[in-house]
């Protein structure tokens, strides 16, 4: 979990910046396929910038997915890096894409890393470009020849497989 920065000293100076590094877990954000490998943290390398408006946040996130083949249902690793670029403000309109910022003094980057990285996530992974995934009528897995082939019938024709010819 990412904790809050203390940006009291940007507070009211606009044109002042800091840098925040931080290595920290993201956790539970996944999906069937994919997910943010929980045992890694997620490099958080962020510039902070005063402004009037509140504090401008940008910079990247770094970390490591942990997929599994849409195809063939292997399970493998990809590294990630997504950069960001947004705005925390005090009082966040509901129609805007800001983020809220602590009257206290204390940003909580946490949801803003989420949202990044969610929607990097791949909807349907796949191991490699040219998967050939799992054979539908034993589970082998194609890729590895673990299919022997089978003679596929057209389900419309299915029905004269159980006819039963008599000789003359």
């Amino acid at each position: 979990m990412i904790e809050p920065i203390d940006v009291r000293d940007l507070f009211g100076r606009p044109g002042t910046s800091k840098l925040h590094k931080v290595a920290a877990p993201v956790d539970e954000l996944q999906t069937e396929l994919a997910g943010v490998r929980d045992d890694q943290p997620v490099d958080v390398d962020l510039l902070l910038e005063s402004l009037v408006e509140g504090i401008l946040v940008s910079g990247t996130l770094r970390g490591t997915f942990a997929l599994r083949c849409a195809s063939c249902l292997k399970e493998f690793d990809q590294p990630f890096d997504v950069s960001v670029h947004e705005m925390f403000v005090i009082d966040p309109e509901p129609d805007t894409d800001d983020y809220p910022l602590d009257p206290e003094g204390m940003l909580d980057p946490g949801q803003m890393v989420r949202d990044a990285v969610g929607v990097e996530l791949p909807f349907s992974p796949l191991c490699r470009p040219d998967c050939q995934g799992l054979c539908p009528v034993c589970g082998g897995d194609k890729n590895a020849d673990e299919c022997p082939g089978h003679a596929e019938v057209d389900p419309r024709w299915a029905a004269l497989d159980r006819l039963v010819l008599e000789d003359n």
